[in-house]
């Protein structure tokens, strides 16, 4: 078993907690957290060892999970990294890009593995129909949430939209030629409300909006590709495929049949993908330890999380120039 610790007991923190002392694939050490207070009232709550410091929890672990505030999550990751301890780290990877390479270059100097937290990537609904995503050319998300002071500290799009831009990456299989955005802040220094268009090179775009001010939540993706039409919500755990094949010369009497202006004839059918449950953070837990152990690239690699940085932070660049 992987000696696992856990920088930041806070919210996400305590799930973290809870989750690596559940899991088979590791032995939980412990966790450091600055306020000495709230490591106290956890301490006494569950019992879980409170280290005096990060450096001394840092020793004593194989993996360290990092579930702190964006703004120190560099500091603490390269603390981590530098020590030898494969890393898992919440999204987004840093504040800057700049930040996210610096880890890049020391993860390969120091011969460690490092996973970033885009726990969408293992939404149950997102993994059972992402093998069907295939060439996708229009992708539409929204991601919306009610408003909840916490995670305000950075943008909407750090905040919520950076789920689907991974998401998005992880099936278009493409460069980015052009992004383009617009984001409005209503109640917070940053913005609460965003829209992207993501243009990519083999020509497919996508169109993202995320808001923290909703009075509903919403987060749901739909796929747009040749004879394909896959929706996924992310909240309700829940997907449907439509696909069109060529018509049948004689249809049943209940086929639904499209003729388009050429005269093609289409047969529209619908697929239902089985969606295995799961605890999505606790599979992307443990499928870093299956990289660690078997010597594998992380499901989201430190590179992919600093891919969906960058261009978070090439929207949030555009909010600057309007």
């Amino acid at each position: 078993m992987l000696k696992a610790g856990v920088l930041g007991a806070g919210h996400l923190g305590k799930i973290h907690l809870k989750l690596l002392n559940q899991s088979s694939r590791y032995e939980l050490i412990g966790f450091y957290d600055a306020d000495t207070k709230a490591s106290a009232a956890i301490r006494k709550e569950f019992g879980y060892k409170s280290f005096p410091s990060m450096e001394a929890l840092i020793e004593a672990c194989d993996v360290v999970d990092v579930v702190t505030p964006t703004v120190s999550h560099f500091d603490c990751a390269q603390k981590v990294i530098t020590a030898g301890k494969h890393l898992f780290i919440e999204k987004p990877i840093t504040q800057t890009v700049e930040e996210a390479h610096k880890l890049l270059t020391l993860a390969n100097k120091h011969g460690v593995k490092g996973q970033v937290g885009h726990v969408e990537r293992f939404n149950p609904a997102f993994k059972a129909v992402k093998h069907m995503i295939d060439n996708p050319m229009f992708v539409e998300s929204h991601r919306l949430a009610e408003f909840n002071p916490r995670g305000t500290d950075v943008s909407v799009v750090l905040d919520l939209m950076i789920h689907d831009i991974d998401a998005i990456l992880s099936v278009v299989d493409s460069e980015v030629k052009n992004v383009y955005s617009s984001g409005v802040s209503v109640i917070s220094e940053t913005p609460d409300i965003a829209n992207a268009r993501i243009e990519f090179e083999n020509g497919c775009v996508a169109n993202l909006t995320a808001s923290r001010i909703s009075m509903k939540k919403m987060r749901k993706a739909r796929f747009f590709q040749r004879d394909a039409y896959i929706s996924v919500d992310f909240l309700d755990k829940a997907c449907e495929v439509v696909k069109m094949k060529d018509a049948p010369r004689r249809p049943d009497d209940f086929a639904m049949i499209l003729t388009n202006a050429e005269g093609i004839k289409k047969q529209i059918y619908f697929d239902n993908p089985h969606i295995q449950s799961n605890n999505a953070i606790l599979d992307e837990l443990e499928t870093f330890a299956d990289a660690i152990e078997n010597d594998t690239t992380p499901v989201v690699s430190l590179e992919q999380g600093t891919n969906a940085l960058r261009v978070a932070m090439q929207i949030i660049d555009n909010f600057k120039k309007l």
